[in-house]
């Protein structure tokens, strides 16, 4: 089903809520979902509705002018307008760690993300094979510190070509810098152990043993200049037990990772998520 999805936010007032429903039933439009939230400690509305393209009464270049001068004007709104089709473009980057990259794959394959993956990106070779098994092409480009900005910069020209919409860190571990960044504000997804920023290095679950924590976690955000403190898109926990060993943890870790970072492709994917500052609402 072709879907449009309209992403407000605005401050609060009256009449919001009635001037969209009017504008969709005004143009035939079949309302699938609606959600909003309001956030009293700034006075913000936030609503995301998503309608039946194929029998509303507006092409899709037609909807962002008449939305504009017919309601957005008059709240002083500012809106993004999506479309499902044709299927967002997603690129993976990722290093030798394999769990969430699987993870991905075996939903795209099954039809789970409604997503087209023109490539996968690593500085590693391992991961080569699993991923030309779907059939889907794969960029050997190994980065350190003396190529880091040409190498980024063949990824941004990569990544254009390919047209892509957004991009997950599948693992991908190196540090992204602010030029990369700022292509693709918002659009860049990573998953990180724990909840940010607990436990950082190369052995986060080892040091978690250490501590003896009884919880552990993963956290996928978007991805900021500020390492790992960007907007949370999703988070998750697991219980740990007394007799739970160091290699348990990292079980346990891996697998709340790779379906945190699922949850956030998906969200994502749908357009159920509005950044705002540093926080993240998501429309469920």
């Amino acid at each position: 089903m072709e879907k449009s999805i309209l992403i407000i936010q605005c401050k609060d007032q009256k009449g919001i809520v009635a001037s969209v429903s009017d504008f969709l039933y005004k143009y035939n439009g079949n309302i699938l979902e609606i959600d909003q939230h309001v956030d009293e400690e700034i006075g913000m509305f936030f609503m995301r509705a998503a309608w039946e393209q194929e029998s509303f009464g507006l092409d899709k270049e037609s909807i962002r002018p008449a939305f504009e001068n017919e309601v957005a004007n008059r709240f002083q709104m500012k809106f993004d307008l999506y479309f499902n089709f044709p299927k967002p473009r997603m690129a993976i980057f990722v290093s030798k760690l394999s769990h969430c990259l699987f993870d991905i794959l075996s939903r795209y394959y099954a039809g789970q993300f409604d997503v087209e993956i023109p490539l996968v990106i690593s500085n590693h070779l391992d991961l080569k094979r699993v991923v030309t098994a779907f059939r889907i092409p794969f960029y050997h480009m190994p980065v350190d510190k003396s190529n880091k900005a040409a190498v980024e910069k063949e990824q941004i020209a990569l990544l254009k070509e390919y047209k892509v919409d957004f991009v997950v860190l599948a693992r991908y571990m190196q540090i992204l810098s602010g030029n990369f960044i700022q292509e693709f504000p918002n659009q860049v997804i990573n998953i990180h152990h724990s909840f940010l920023p607990a436990f950082v290095g190369a052995k986060p679950y080892h040091a978690a043993y250490e501590r003896g924590v009884k919880i552990i976690g993963a956290t996928a955000h978007y991805v900021t200049e500020e390492l790992d403190a960007g907007p949370i898109i999703e988070q998750e926990v697991a219980r740990v037990r007394h007799h739970n060993s160091p290699s348990d943890l990292v079980q346990m870790g891996q697998d709340v990772e790779k379906v945190v970072l699922s949850k956030a492709i998906k969200y994502h994917l749908e357009r159920k998520v509005l950044a705002y500052g540093n926080k993240t609402i998501i429309f469920y």
